[in-house]
């Protein structure tokens, strides 16, 4: 039976919390609208329809927000482009680790499919991904399950035989809605509801996937 593990992007495979302030802050400013880093920090994550309703308020019309979001996430990518990133702490290790092992990998996130393809070329890594699940790709955002869901049919594996790497609460209660296994990324020390929390990937065990699935059996 294929094995998939499925991994969400932010926060998880890399560190982007500061490029998506930065862009965020910078856009609004343009907007003349002024957020504070909490607000930023309590959103992120989330779908940017979602995030850019709740920030204007009635002032946030169809148009309004796709202006936004589009300038947001241009800004984004340049800031990615220009500075480069670099992935969090075993996160290429067990990409690769993965791979070799002949699991099948997608990429599922809120992120849109151009931000993806931007860190996944930084990364170097689009070649151990047999699917992408970006924003464009769904209607429902975490933890409505769709998102693993959709990646899992991409991949060819089933829910069962599916491992979800996430940094959120939102993301973890979403892969339980998909019914499948987790493992929770904690950098903070915030409580994840996952089968398997870590502060860093570099902390699981060498068996730690395996090991997780064979619990479902």
């Amino acid at each position: 039976m294929p094995r998939a593990v499925l991994w969400d992007m932010d926060g998880t495979l890399v560190d982007s919390e500061e490029f998506h302030w930065i862009a965020w802050r910078d856009t609004l400013v343009g907007e003349g609208i002024s957020i504070t880093h909490e607000q930023f920090l309590s959103s992120f994550g989330q779908r940017n329809d979602s995030v850019i309703s709740a920030w204007l308020g009635a002032k946030a019309t169809p148009e309004r927000i796709e202006r936004i979001s589009i300038a947001k996430e241009i800004l984004y990518r340049d800031l990615v482009r220009a500075k480069g990133i670099s992935p969090l702490p075993g996160a290429s290790r067990w990409v690769d680790r993965l791979h070799n092992r002949g699991w099948l990998q997608a990429i599922s996130s809120a992120a849109p499919r151009a931000n993806i393809d931007v860190i996944l070329d930084a990364l170097k890594a689009a070649h151990c991904f047999q699917g992408i699940v970006a924003a464009e790709d769904v209607s429902r955002g975490k933890p409505d399950p769709e998102v693993y869901l959709t990646a899992a049919s991409r991949v060819g594996a089933p829910p069962v035989s599916c491992i979800v790497v996430e940094d959120a609460a939102a993301g973890i209660e979403g892969a339980r809605r998909a019914g499948m296994r987790s493992i929770g990324v904690s950098r903070k020390g915030n409580h994840l509801p996952a089968d398997v929390v870590v502060q860093s990937l570099d902390l699981l065990e060498s068996n730690a996937f395996e090991k997780l699935l064979q619990g479902n059996r």
